[in-house]
């Protein structure tokens, strides 16, 4: 019965029939509605992440400009979309649910036209106060807080087997609007794409001119289009209504909090190094022109996500996710051999960069494992936990959850964007020179695989996966 009044229900943006566990109605109605969200989300995702992460190639420019700020304030100003994203995500983990994804994606694309026409404007005025760009960068967090809503509400479209691959796709995909930012901006910045309605051109010392607006412009009309694509082409799923109180009981779930540990690990790693990449190559080796590389690295973090959601689907993700953070303990120690040293006061940045490309490639990986492990956590620990629900209700909890946990741990996990430029810059300032942050990191890498091991990839693990 349900099977023949599948269409009717299904018709309009609200799916009040949605069974993606069911194999007929995935193969018959299921998989092409969720392959036209999925694919409609991604191009969203990517112009949140291109927007969240644009003052790292910004700050990196303003100095040629005019804006004589420190190395300081220009790491704060790179920092603080990291900030203000991860506690958006907070907030963002739970809207699907109560808005629905389709209005939710629409929403919170539109409100990126916001630090986007700021930053057009502002960065044309040489007076703007320091303060201005602060609110400005605090702003782009818009786009750090989309991920999370964005990744439960995919969850939400795909049965067990493929939620993996997809949420891969969406995430990797997604993540690399970090890197096509890092690409397309050092290039419209050099013309005037908008003529003149874009505004004039900055001169530089040396003769030359730049449109650093056209770092905020660009995303504009990209912005506009895909708001309303989602708005028109996306769906709501009735079954993925939840109040807040619902969703918080992830709070009590032990193993929320120990993913919240290991995905910072692995997304917290890849979104602080892109944010500070273009930085840090600046500071380090002011020989080199960072920005002709600065993309490659949450390039390669973005694809390799992307492509090795499968890895984890047959490896299983706690064995990968294990796997890749002693890989990344021994890149961190590759990046300090580098890095210049008394010993060797220009270092070496063919060395320090080849490490980096390894990182980016680990963190990627990593961060399609993390979360392939949530959903095989959860399915393992609500019978555990709430033995009394029948198996109709368990499922239905294992799904709400697992979505709320993704979203959950990606909140978290984005403080990465705030926390590793920042202590680039206090270790700089203090020391001068990077290294104590980056020892940080390697010693938290160790204590992310001692935790993995411990409850996930060993065995006779408590929950393995």
């Amino acid at each position: 019965m349900a099977s023949t009044s599948t269409p009717t229900a299904n018709r309009g943006p609200v799916l009040t029939d949605w069974r993606p566990e069911d194999p007929q109605f995935w193969e018959t109605t299921g998989k092409a509605i969720a392959t036209r969200n999925l694919w409609i989300s991604i191009p969203n995702l990517l112009l949140a992440f291109s927007v969240w992460m644009v003052w790292s190639v910004v700050v990196a420019k303003m100095p040629a400009i005019g804006f004589d700020f420190s190395v300081g304030e220009r790491f704060w100003l790179a920092a603080l979309p990291g900030l203000s994203g991860a506690t958006l995500r907070i907030f963002y983990s739970f809207m699907v649910p109560i808005f629905g994804g389709r209005k939710w994606t629409a929403i919170s694309t539109a409100s990126l036209l916001l630090p986007a026409l700021g930053i057009g404007f502002a960065i044309q005025n040489p007076d703007t106060s320091y303060v201005t760009f602060l609110l400005l960068a605090l702003m782009c967090g818009f786009g750090g807080g989309n991920f999370a809503s964005s990744m439960a509400n995919i969850a939400y479209f795909y049965p067990k087997k493929t939620k993996g691959n997809a949420l891969a796709l969406n995430a990797g995909l997604g993540n690399l609007g970090v890197s096509v930012m890092q690409f397309v901006v050092p290039l419209v910045i050099t013309m005037g794409v908008f003529g003149a309605i874009g505004g004039e051109p900055q001169q530089l010392s040396d003769g030359g001119q730049l449109f650093l607006q056209n770092a905020g412009f660009i995303w504009v009309p990209f912005l506009a289009v895909s708001a309303i694509a989602a708005w028109f082409g996306m769906n709501d799923i009735a079954d993925a209504k939840a109040s807040l109180g619902d969703q918080l009981s992830i709070l009590k779930r032990y193993h929320n909090w120990v993913m919240c540990i290991l995905y910072t690990g692995t997304f917290g790693s890849f979104i602080g190094y892109a944010a500070g990449f273009p930085l840090l190559m600046r500071t380090q080796f002011p020989e080199v022109d960072a920005l002709q590389f600065a993309f490659l690295g949450p390039l390669v973090g973005a694809l390799s996500r992307a492509a090795t959601g499968w890895v984890s689907d047959k490896f299983g993700g706690g064995r990968v996710t294990f796997w890749v953070f002693l890989g990344m303990i021994v890149a961190v120690f590759g990046v300090l051999q580098f890095l210049p040293s008394e010993a060797s006061p220009t270092g070496n940045f063919w060395g320090f960069f080849a490490c980096f490309m390894a990182l980016f490639f680990l963190t990627g990986v990593g961060n399609a494992s993390t979360f392939q492990m949530i959903p095989s956590i959860m399915k393992q620990e609500i019978p555990r936990v709430e033995p009394q629900l029948d198996a109709t209700a368990s499922q239905r909890m294992i799904e709400r959850e697992s979505a709320a946990i993704i979203a959950f741990t990606s909140a978290i996990a984005a403080y990465g964007a705030f926390f590793i430029p920042k202590l680039y810059g206090t270790s700089i300032s203090i020391t001068g020179a990077p290294n104590g942050a980056l020892w940080a990191f390697l010693g938290f890498y160790a204590i992310c695989a001692v935790i993995c091991w411990i409850y996930y990839s060993r065995k006779n693990a408590p929950v393995p996966c």
